[in-house]
């Protein structure tokens, strides 16, 4: 389980698929410690929120019936093919980009495991 922190806001649970899947989005390592730096924090909420955009275009498509054309065999197709889970990315994410949105302004970093 993860406890995101942050002098700007109410703690952030994430149980643990959920917090290393995110963790993985924004390329940091799945470790029971860490901190996101305020000079950082642009940039992972650019990428989480493409992260939640990528996902959004999937359901959608999948909802509308749409198949990629051929298969590629790469890393890709199989994220395509995957099931999805019923909570989206956007819904399980928005409670740390919000932390890390209020956090930048005040200049606190978000931490974890401390």
């Amino acid at each position: 389980m993860y406890k995101f922190k942050s002098q700007s806001a109410a703690d952030v649970i994430m149980l643990s698929p959920t917090g290393d899947r995110v963790l993985g989005l924004l390329g940091r390592p799945v470790a029971a410690r860490g901190i996101i730096e305020v000079a950082d924090m642009p940039a992972v909420i650019d990428t989480l929120m493409a992260a939640i955009a990528a996902d959004e275009a999937l359901r959608q498509a999948r909802a509308a019936g749409v198949e990629s054309t051929e298969p590629t065999g790469s890393a890709d197709d199989a994220e395509a093919a995957a099931p999805l889970d019923a909570i989206s990315l956007r819904q399980r994410a928005w409670p740390l980009v919000e932390m890390m949105r209020r956090s930048l302004p005040e200049g606190h970093p978000v931490v974890w495991g401390v």
